[in-house]
């Protein structure tokens, strides 16, 4: 007889459970938003088509505050171009002071549907954003490429100083056209983060992330270390083998939390954390958040209802001070993990740690969420891509 066969999901999958609403949650963040930009507070029950202008957005999923002051760049990812504000707005939809990637802010598509196809200015599905000292860095995922900034923008389509994973700004193919990458290639990259001077980039699409050990000054510049795969050539989901505490399948962002860089392994529903910076190749972590073991990948910890514990496609994260912040996106929540604790303690988004739901399955309003792409974190401010919601809202924080 064959060998019999055991389910990977609860045969209860709807069941609620009393104890996992506990422990109480503390607040992530105060419970009104400073500002909201790229769409209402409380939005409308049906939603009028979103057109471009300065103060509107389309699925934005990454945005970055250098200051409390300003600047705020975010990535407005379906309309296909970057908002700048020169300084963090005080009001609710105010309008963008500059914007690249199109020709004006009421225009769309990608590349900016110019003829000449992609150039220092262009995008194409911006997701990652991230300062440097002086500088900007974007993913712009669907061009294969990563753009660098020497210095912050200060006006309307100012064209990127270097690009990462291609040849030239008119090269878009992914992994140069060839079917395996290399250390100078990418393939739909989603996430950056700038570190000590350190560039780190999610490679999302060849499942791995690779880094560069100075900020790279020369275009298609080969990075210098790669985790998730054993070496610059290989791109296997979970590095051709089962799921381990080396490997990656979808991941999306990354930051260093007290010394500790932290991935966002969308695709495998956890957080892989190295104890430092790792130097060498394939580097397996030394913690992961979300799953019980190294070799478990189902979301939720393969039950319907989340817990404390548990992941849904994790796909932003950010560091404030000794918290770990977690956009857990397919569960339309923040999670909050203080130092090393096994669970997270903190939320929002979510009544408590047993729920889930796009808006908390209501009308939207200022504190819900529909699946979270990004968090930042400024001083105490937490900045949420709150894509599916079409809008950007900046918090101060609660812990």
């Amino acid at each position: 007889m064959p060998e019999e066969l055991t389910t990977k999901i609860s045969p209860q999958a709807a069941l609620r459970v009393t104890s996992a609403r506990s422990p109480a949650s503390l607040p992530l963040a105060q419970k009104e938003p400073l500002i909201v930009l790229g769409a209402k507070r409380q939005p409308e029950i049906i939603s009028p088509p979103v057109m471009p202008t300065a103060s509107t957005c389309f699925g934005p999923r990454g945005a970055a505050l250098f200051s409390r002051e300003g600047p705020l760049w975010i990535c407005d990812t379906g309309h296909h171009r970057l908002l700048g504000f020169a300084a963090l707005p005080e009001s609710d939809e105010a309008g963008a002071d500059w914007v690249i990637g199109q020709k004006d802010f009421f225009s769309e598509g990608r590349n900016g549907k110019y003829a000449d196809g992609a150039g220092a200015a262009t995008l194409n599905v911006p997701t990652g954003i991230c300062f440097t000292e002086k500088g900007l860095v974007v993913a712009d995922a669907w061009n294969h490429r990563v753009l660098i900034w020497h210095s912050r923008p200060q006006a309307s389509n100012v064209p990127a100083d270097v690009v990462l994973g291609q040849k030239d700004f008119c090269s878009t193919e992914a992994n140069h056209g060839l079917d395996h990458p290399s250390a100078a290639t990418l393939h739909w990259p989603y996430g950056v983060h700038y570190h000590q001077g350190k560039l780190f980039v999610a490679d999302s699409g060849n499942r791995r992330v690779l880094i560069w050990n100075n900020l790279p000054e020369a275009n298609g510049q080969s990075a210098d270390c790669v985790l998730g795969q054993i070496d610059f050539n290989c791109r296997d989901e979970n590095a051709g083998h089962d799921p381990s505490a080396m490997s990656m399948r979808w991941p999306h962002d990354l930051t260093f939390w007290r010394g500790k860089l932290c991935v966002a392994d969308a695709g495998n529903n956890r957080v892989l954390v190295w104890n430092d910076c790792p130097q060498v190749c394939g580097a397996a972590a030394d913690q992961l958040l979300g799953q019980s073991s190294a070799e478990a990948v189902d979301f939720n910890q393969a039950l319907y209802w989340p817990r404390c514990n548990t992941l849904n496609m994790p796909y932003g994260i950010s560091a404030l001070g000794d918290w770990l912040i977690i956009a857990d996106t397919a569960n339309s929540r923040l999670l909050g993990w203080h130092t090393d604790e096994p669970a997270a303690t903190a939320l929002f988004g979510q009544r408590d740690f047993h729920e889930k739901g796009d808006n908390r399955w209501q009308p939207a309003v200022a504190d819900s969420l529909c699946w979270p792409y990004g968090v930042q974190v400024c001083s105490d401010l937490l900045v949420v891509a709150d894509s599916g919601n079409n809008r950007v809202s900046v918090w101060e924080a609660a812990l």
